[in-house]
């Protein structure tokens, strides 16, 4: 196949940190002034019910916030550039 162009599309893999970050500090602030808590039990002392909830919620809103600024702000991000093919579909061309 026969490369025409390259097209400049966001980098995902570099993405990830990102949004791992974002839904870091979202839970982090959400839960600053939560009292600590501990168990009485040592092998359950990592489960938290309200704590899987705050990471939910942070994961759904940073990925839901870095959704609307890709659509509106792409160039913000990293890029990578792929080349596109002629003819044919995105299935025919090389990886």
């Amino acid at each position: 196949m026969k490369v025409v162009g390259n097209e400049r599309r966001p980098d995902w893999p570099k993405l990830g940190p990102s949004i791992i970050i974002a839904t870091a500090l979202i839970v982090a602030i959400r839960t600053a002034k939560w009292v600590a808590r501990s168990s009485a039990d040592a092998q359950f002392s990592d489960v938290d019910v309200d704590l899987d909830k705050e990471v939910s919620f942070a994961a759904r809103i940073s990925i839901r916030v870095m959704h609307e600024l890709l659509r509106r702000h792409e160039s913000l991000f990293p890029q990578r550039v792929v080349p596109t093919y002629e003819g044919g579909s995105e299935e025919d061309s090389p990886p």
